[in-house]
């Protein structure tokens, strides 16, 4: 009686297993077919974007629309890129412009990912924003104007400044030289 039960036990894990690797692939798989059907992502294209909101609704994620295109915010603290340390490039998950070198990104306490200086003059916009009763700059993505999140004068030399992105507009990119040194390393 006992090994049966045992036996049970394991088929029934093993079919949870499978389901949530299942579950994981499937979700590869739709932020891979959500990726293709972008076709103004580049990080090479440097051209400004100008499409309608009908246009974003139907090339970006829900998530990435929300953030981008709604001015909204995500959840503090739950974002992967805040307490991440990759050494790399962070990116527009909108449209794939620079945004941020990772040696610019700090802890900031405040439960997003924040950066002293973005990558370029011409990287981000700086808008006005006047909402909830607060006043605030908001900081957009410089080719598409996706939001990003808003630029604070209280972070650490030698800017002063702290950019508080969303990190659901981030996309990541490891920097080549050090993924080289991590394989070598592994291998």
């Amino acid at each position: 009686m006992k090994q049966l039960l045992m036996m049970l036990v394991l088929v029934q894990l093993t079919f949870v297993s499978c389901d949530a690797q299942s579950t994981q692939t499937k979700e590869k798989k739709i932020t891979m077919s959500e990726a293709k059907k972008n076709p103004v992502y580049s990080k090479n294209d440097s051209s400004k974007v100008n499409l309608s909101e009908e246009e974003w609704k139907k090339i970006l994620p829900s998530d990435v629309y929300y953030i981008a295109r709604q001015k909204g915010t995500e959840r503090p603290w739950t974002s992967k890129f805040e307490k991440f340390e990759e050494v790399g490039t962070y990116y527009c998950a909108a449209c794939g412009n620079s945004l941020f070198k990772s040696d610019t990104k700090f802890d900031s306490g405040c439960g997003w990912p924040s950066f002293y200086e973005p990558i370029s003059k011409s990287s981000i916009i700086y808008t006005p924003d006047n909402t909830h009763g607060m006043q605030r700059t908001e900081v957009q993505c410089g080719r598409c104007k996706a939001h990003l999140g808003h630029v604070f004068e209280d972070g650490p030399p030698p800017t002063g400044l702290r950019y508080c992105i969303n990190g659901v507009i981030l996309d990541f990119e490891k920097a080549k030289e050090t993924e080289k040194k991590f394989n070598e390393k592994k291998g």
